[in-house]
């Protein structure tokens, strides 16, 4: 087995400004030979995130991708051979795969999955997505029936998400997205009570008219001029659930950061709360209970996105940075 072609795509070179095709490289390793306490996966699906582009820039919650090494990713993947008493073959895990067909990975690093199908539901509703969305909205936001609920990159695998738990939870559900197809999407498809386009430019003008009570919870994917757009327009005792800032990954990150910070916050009593989601593993499976439930009665739908190939994993982040994706974007290898 070790002595098989393994695909691998590489980090080439750290990118100063935006990520292009030219930042990568695809090469052929070698199948590794796992370890004790190790696993040989075969990888099936591998997980585009906009947090990939942030490793670029240095380390973050998990140590900086260097150039000339395999990008990095998170991964649904089969053990073909273990080393490992917990994990057998066949065992279906997720785990940082990397952006390659094999890896070697310790099992302590890996969380055995059930077998669901479909299998990509494992990287969306039941994956990274599904507990970003539910636990960043239901612990970090802590909507109430009745609130104003505002979403950023509500079309987008998380937001999409955070939107419909916020409807099933009793909310006034506002998304913000890019483009009047995905704006129609979130009202006309997810239940969204309003969706405001930010490439229409006028956001702040849009949004007061989606909210005109204003924003009790927002949760912010973006970051830059919406989050200060959103801030301005928060309730007393708002709450501020911060995943992620997409709008500042891909590039040189703003000089400046948001006006009103931090006098907004202090007038309005405002909680600003960045969180990770796995700090909330333990947790995992509160949230699918739910999630589960949730996907059976057809309170929530699912979005995936899927693109066929690891030659065209590159393409795919570019692409998801640019917002071409719809949900849950991910590669089948």
């Amino acid at each position: 087995m070790n002595s098989g072609i393994n695909r691998q795509i590489l980090l080439v070179d750290k990118p100063a400004g935006k990520l292009g095709p030219e930042h990568f490289d695809m090469r052929n390793g070698t199948i590794p030979q796992p370890r004790d306490g190790e696993a040989l996966l075969k990888v099936r699906y591998i997980s585009l995130d906009a947090a990939n582009r942030a490793w670029m820039h240095g380390a973050t919650y998990r140590a900086a991708v260097e150039a000339n090494t395999v990008m990095a990713g998170g991964g649904i993947a089969e053990v073909i051979s273990s080393k490992s008493p917990g994990l057998a073959e066949g065992d279906i895990v997720f785990g940082d795969t990397g952006w390659q067909e094999y890896a070697a990975v310790p099992a302590k690093h890996l969380s055995k999955m059930p077998k669901i199908e479909p299998m990509t539901y494992l990287l969306s509703v039941y994956g990274i997505a599904g507990l970003t969305a539910y636990f960043g909205l239901l612990d970090v936001g802590k909507p109430k029936v009745g609130e104003t609920v505002v979403v950023s990159a509500a079309a987008g695998s998380v937001g999409s998400i955070v939107g419909q738990i916020a409807r099933i939870k009793g909310c006034k559900v506002v998304g913000i997205a890019g483009g009047k197809d995905k704006c129609h999407w979130l009202t006309s498809e997810l239940g969204f009570d309003a969706a405001v386009d930010y490439k229409d430019g006028a956001v702040f003008k849009a949004l007061k008219a989606a909210a005109p009570n204003g924003i009790d919870v927002y949760f912010d994917n973006v970051g830059g001029d919406i989050f200060e757009a959103c801030l301005a327009q928060m309730n007393n005792n708002g709450r501020i659930a911060c995943c992620g800032a997409i709008s500042q990954y891909d590039g040189a990150p703003s000089a400046t950061g948001p006006r009103g910070v931090p006098g907004l916050i202090v007038v309005k009593r405002l909680t600003v709360q960045g969180f990770i989601v796995m700090d909330y593993m333990e947790r995992r499976n509160e949230a699918l209970r739910d999630l589960q439930s949730w996907v059976a009665s057809g309170a929530l739908k699912v979005q995936e996105d899927i693109i066929s190939g690891l030659e065209n994993t590159p393409q795919a982040l570019i692409g998801l940075l640019a917002g071409e994706n719809r949900g849950k974007r991910m590669v089948k290898v």
